[in-house]
């Protein structure tokens, strides 16, 4: 039997909330599947730092580095800067392991309504690959003449061609396994280096993908068509800030930000990869356990996924898949429902 050992960072707000509650039905499938996993917590995060003034400990990294995979609940807090938090903790982990795939699936479920008129089930399912370790979320740049009226700051992107090939071809492998479409996003009528330096990997690297149809879209001509055709979508593949804004967009077309998974991947055996619910801290319901665990229990799909355990990803996607098109089935209030996270947990390991 394959034993795993995953790091779990609960992290705050819900964080620990719908960490604890999906551990029971992640352990139900790992069971079900034939595997085992041992799971060791850390007390990382925004509660750490207003203690001890640093988000995780210096040699975090390389108490991480042993893990087979690591998850994360969820880090903020309102009382601590988001830069803090982002520099404190994530980016250090995204960077530090060289987790430079972020893979986050948008789907509209079945059971689940989008704000959008007239799209059903199905009929939105495309996923964005965001480059994680670069871009503009590069620590290039600064701040002069602190206090004066010509205080400056410098923030300056970065892209490298190692970088920006790698990502452009893992999405293009994607989209060859799916349905053959990949959008690549910039905006490089206005950013004339970086962005036509990433048109020109994007036209590079589609020559070893001659079955995949290529479409090159600004960042907010995106944004709109995300809204106004995202049936069109397959796969988009997109810079470290863009990618991060568009996948918002489409957590929200998609239902909830309480649906949405996400993954920090480094494809390789080097390091592990993190995966993560995008929804946040949500610290105006942490206490009141109505936190939606599902986008947590589809990380942890995702996790599964990755460490080559397909049935058991199998299992807990279509646990939530079965849940959300039950239309008697308990859901939480971000989906127009009543229950709590206990209710939906223990309906989703009944599924298995």
């Amino acid at each position: 039997m394959d034993a795993y050992e995953i790091a779990v960072i609960p992290g705050d707000g819900i964080g620990p909330e719908v960490v604890d509650a999906a551990l029971p039905i992640v352990a139900d499938a790992a069971e079900n599947a034939g595997f085992s996993f041992e799971t060791t917590r850390f007390d990382w995060g925004t509660e750490r730092y207003l203690d001890r003034d640093e988000m995780m400990p210096d040699d975090g990294l390389d108490r991480l580095s042993g893990f087979d995979s690591i998850f994360l609940g969820a880090v903020g807090h309102p009382e601590v800067p988001d830069h803090v938090t982002l520099h404190g903790l994530l980016l250090p982990i995204r960077k530090g392991f060289d987790q430079y795939v972020c893979k986050r699936p948008n789907v509209l479920f079945e059971g689940i309504e989008s704000p959008l008129r007239g799209y059903g089930a199905g009929d939105v399912d495309f996923v964005v690959y965001r480059e994680n370790t670069e871009g503009e979320y590069a620590s290039v740049g600064g701040r002069e003449h602190r206090g004066f009226d010509h205080e400056t700051a410098v923030q300056s992107a970065l892209f490298t061609r190692r970088g920006t090939e790698r990502i452009v071809r893992a999405a293009f492998e994607a989209a060859a396994e799916r349905e053959g479409r990949l959008t690549s996003i910039t905006k490089s009528n206005a950013q004339a280096h970086s962005m036509v330096f990433w048109d020109d990997v994007v036209e590079d690297v589609a020559a070893e993908f001659p079955s995949v149809e290529v479409e090159r879209l600004l960042v907010d001509a995106a944004a709109m068509d995300l809204i106004r055709r995202p049936h069109e979508f397959d796969v988009l593949v997109a810079s470290n800030l863009f990618g991060d804004i568009l996948t918002d967009v489409g957590a929200q077309i998609t239902g909830s930000m309480g649906l949405a998974p996400s993954g920090n991947v480094h494809p390789g055996e080097s390091y592990p990869s993190m995966f993560e619910p995008v929804h946040g801290s949500a610290p105006d319901i942490v206490g009141e356990g109505v936190a939606n665990p599902l986008a947590t229990v589809l990380s942890w799909s995702m996790l599964f996924e990755e460490l080559g355990e397909i049935g058991a990803a199998d299992a807990l996607w279509n646990a939530v898949t079965d849940q959300l098109a039950d239309e008697d089935a308990p859901r939480t209030p971000d989906i127009g429902g009543t229950a709590g996270t206990g209710a939906v947990v223990a309906d989703l390991r009944s599924r298995l």
